[in-house]
């Protein structure tokens, strides 16, 4: 099937947008949605969540880390296996995952364009990050 010179599919993968798929975060005063792909990693903080994006921006829910695992569990569905908590103050999105150092104890989640975050973990998280890394090959 050919649309004006564009052969159909050309158009259906190539020109027509992706479906985002987006989180909401509902407090009494704010709402934040946020397209996933965006999400880099989630910060605990006591009683508090940030949630560091891809543009650096870094934005804060008022929920704990548990209440923030089980609400991208509730919305994403089978989608959240794409987030991994590691230990009791992270959850990495997993396909920004460029560089786990257990020596160094450093996990590096990258683009490899625009950001680079490192962050401190245990050298326990990081060596169960590395082994569910290389077994499913993410």
């Amino acid at each position: 099937m050919m649309v004006g010179h564009l052969p159909y599919l050309f158009i259906k993968f190539y020109l027509l947008p992706k479906m985002l798929q987006r989180v909401y975060f509902n407090s009494r005063d704010v709402l934040i949605r946020i397209d996933v792909q965006k999400i880099v990693f989630f910060e605990g903080d006591g009683n508090y969540t940030y949630i560091v994006t891809a543009n650096k921006q870094k934005i804060c829910l008022t929920m704990n880390l548990a209440h923030t695992e089980d609400a991208l569990a509730a919305q994403l569905g089978k989608n959240a296996k794409q987030f991994m908590r590691i230990g009791k103050r992270f959850i990495v999105n997993m396909n920004y995952i460029h560089l786990v150092d257990v020596q160094k104890q450093i996990l590096a989640l990258s683009d490899c364009e625009q950001f680079l975050f490192q962050l401190k973990v245990s050298k326990e998280a990081l060596k169960t990050v590395k082994e569910l890394v290389i077994q499913t090959k993410i």
